[in-house]
């Protein structure tokens, strides 16, 4: 009974939209996330002081999260905007961008909603749990890395760019390959895959994505490096990070519609 309540409630949020655009379902998880971002960020010095890993972890996982819900809620609105007459009109700007790219890089005709059915793509807890999952465990071997580079390369007074330059040249060529191939395998196991369906996903897209942090990275860790304390330096980056992570997420979701 409590799980025909939960579904009749989930569908009853799924099929109301805010504006005509966004599903109301996708925006109050989003909220509910926001609300927990603004609880971290009132107390995060005093958690840090008393439990630094784990507050990292926790924070990690929130933003992750974060991202995914974003990429669900663009996802949805493609969708929505593509099932109208005619397709997307000028007021669907996210829509009118995703719709370009899908044109370099078309989906499978049967990914799409069809016309007839109004409902949005429902919000995916599974996939959103292992997003969260991810930035969780990832915590902590971050929190050693920023924490290595730290004391190998000291900023001081005297000598803040080159060690900062030092420790960007060491985590972009060292770690984020790294943990760009432990994003794409954690993700493709835990959506049950095996030895092919991670080797597929090295073939299509891993080389994509790095060639893609290379533009973004550098020079958002220059300033995390240079201007950011350590303990703020891994919420810096996934704060900055949520937008990149929703690439990965949009990114790993469409390699896996097209399996």
């Amino acid at each position: 009974m409590i799980e025909n309540q939960r579904r009749s409630l989930l569908q009853a949020l799924n099929s109301r939209y805010i504006y005509g655009k966004v599903p109301l379902l996708h925006a109050a998880v989003f909220l509910l996330q926001m609300a927990v971002v603004s609880i971290l960020t009132r107390k995060f010095n005093s958690y840090y002081a008393s439990r630094p890993v784990l507050t990292t972890m926790i924070t990690n996982a929130v933003l992750g999260g974060i991202a995914d819900t974003v990429a669900q809620s663009l996802t949805a609105i493609r969708q929505r905007a593509v099932r109208k007459t005619g397709g997307p009109d000028k007021d669907d700007f996210i829509a009118i961008e995703i719709h370009e790219l899908d044109r370099k890089n078309p989906w499978p005709p049967g990914e799409l909603i069809p016309d007839s059915i109004k409902l949005p793509p429902p919000f995916d807890f599974e996939r959103l749990t292992r997003f969260m999952a991810y930035g969780f465990l990832m915590a902590p071997i971050q929190h050693k890395w920023f924490g290595f580079l730290s004391r190998t390369f000291p900023i001081t007074k005297s000598a803040a760019l080159v060690p900062a330059l030092k420790r960007v040249a060491f985590d972009q060529f060292l770690f984020a390959p790294i943990s760009l191939a432990c994003f794409f395998t954690f993700m493709t196991v835990a959506e049950g895959g095996g030895k092919r369906a991670v080797a597929r996903k090295f073939q299509d897209v891993y080389v994509p994505a790095l060639k893609a942090n290379y533009m973004v990275w550098p020079a958002v860790q220059i300033l995390n490096f240079r201007v950011m304390p350590i303990q703020f330096q891994i919420p810096f980056v996934s704060t900055i990070g949520i937008a990149w992570t929703a690439y990965l997420s949009l990114t790993n979701s469409s390699d896996t519609d097209e399996a």
